[in-house]
């Protein structure tokens, strides 16, 4: 499903137009953007939870070259599932 297909689904679904729907979604992912640039976990109860996790400095190997190279610290954002969710793929 892309984000058109979803789109299409939540405003069917919530009985509103397209449009609002584009916008509800807009404000939520810059919502979650916003609280996990702060540093801060967005927990949705039953869906699951976003957090920001922090990835060391290590090294690694160019594929091409097989020369070894560092790579920087960095975080990266993550989505880990909630037990309704998990419930309901399974």
């Amino acid at each position: 499903m892309n984000k058109t297909e979803y789109l299409d689904a939540v405003s069917k679904a919530a009985g509103v137009s397209k449009a609002q729907a584009s916008k509800v979604l807009a404000a939520e992912i810059a919502t979650i953007t916003k609280a996990l640039k702060k540093g801060e976990t967005v927990q949705i109860t039953g869906f699951g939870s976003y957090s920001v996790t922090k990835r060391a400095a290590r090294n690694g190997r160019n594929p091409a070259t097989g020369k070894t190279i560092k790579i920087a610290a960095s975080k990266a954002p993550k989505f880990r599932a909630g037990a309704l969710l998990k419930k309901a793929v399974k």
